[in-house]
């Protein structure tokens, strides 16, 4: 079971009125041999909109996220970033990830990983080490986590790291954020606070957010649409819309009942509550990436 809080909305009329599309996609598709994980796909995001991708495992929302970071071609159809191809527009994105072992990153600084969001991709000279180091620390205040700017990672609780990972994601002041299940594993109080600055970043600065995820709960009230992948298509619209019964329902190929109990949302009856495994798959192995 999943449940959502009724929603606070407002800002979708405006979110990007009368803008080009930084991400647009046309009959796209995207398999793994002989297994379609999604097709037919249409989708534009503005400047400052905020989308929640939401859907079961497997449904291939992170092949979402790494097809818009050209680091996975469509089967099918056409998707452009910032109207040029993936790749070619990849310093203008930023990329916050779930949470993942640490392995190599254990002993970095948080200084050091925001830092390689600045000139980790550079080859060559650089910025001069004054102005990368300013940077490094305006981004470490910006984002809370100046107090723990030379403590390595291996030493960070969760919310901590992803605060770091945020601050290295907005190092070069994208235009477009991929956050793929930032949220994993956090208590209530850091999904609070990460998601507080991924909204807080879309609105000072007009940034277009794609939000995977698998509980709604923590973003529901900053959402304008939600782009639902599921076994029978997929649906994009206001949470309102999608997130009812019958738009479920015909997703799932089964019933799902959706019904608001004291001010609440919830969603019974989606075949992969009882199976699904807490944390994201990949969509190509069924494993944790």
């Amino acid at each position: 079971m999943a449940s959502v809080p009724q929603a606070r909305r407002g800002s979708t009329d405006h979110r990007g009125a009368g803008s080009a599309p930084v991400i647009g996609l046309r009959g796209a598709a995207l398999s793994y041999g002989e297994r379609t994980v999604w097709q037919n796909l249409d989708l534009d995001v503005r400047p400052g909109e905020f989308l929640a991708v939401l859907g079961p495992n497997g449904s291939g929302k992170s092949s979402l996220v790494r097809a818009l970071l050209g680091r996975q071609p469509l089967s099918a159809g056409t998707l452009t970033v910032l109207d040029r191809a993936p790749r070619e527009a990849a310093r203008h994105i930023g990329y916050i990830p779930q949470q993942a072992e640490l392995s190599a990153q254990a002993l970095l600084r948080a200084r050091d990983l925001v830092r390689f969001g600045i000139d980790g991709h550079r080859f060559g000279p650089g910025r001069r080490r004054a102005a990368v180091r300013r940077r490094v620390n305006e981004v470490l205040e910006a984002v809370g986590a100046s107090a723990y700017a030379d403590v390595p990672l291996g030493m960070l609780s969760g919310g901590e790291r992803q605060r770091v990972r945020i601050g290295q994601a907005l190092a070069t002041d994208p235009r477009i954020l991929l956050c793929d299940e930032p949220l994993t594993s956090l208590d209530l109080h850091h999904q609070r606070a990460i998601t507080g600055l991924v909204d807080a970043r879309r609105r000072s600065h007009d940034t277009a957010v794609v939000f995977v995820t698998h509980e709604i709960n923590p973003v529901l009230d900053l959402v304008d649409r939600v782009l639902y992948l599921a076994p029978g298509g997929h649906r994009v619209g206001p949470p309102d819309e999608v997130l009812t019964s019958e738009s479920l329902s015909r997703l799932y190929g089964t019933q799902v009942d959706v019904v608001r109990v004291r001010g609440r949302v919830v969603v019974v009856g989606t075949p992969d509550e009882a199976a699904a495994p807490p944390h994201h798959t990949d969509e190509r192995e069924g494993v944790r990436p």
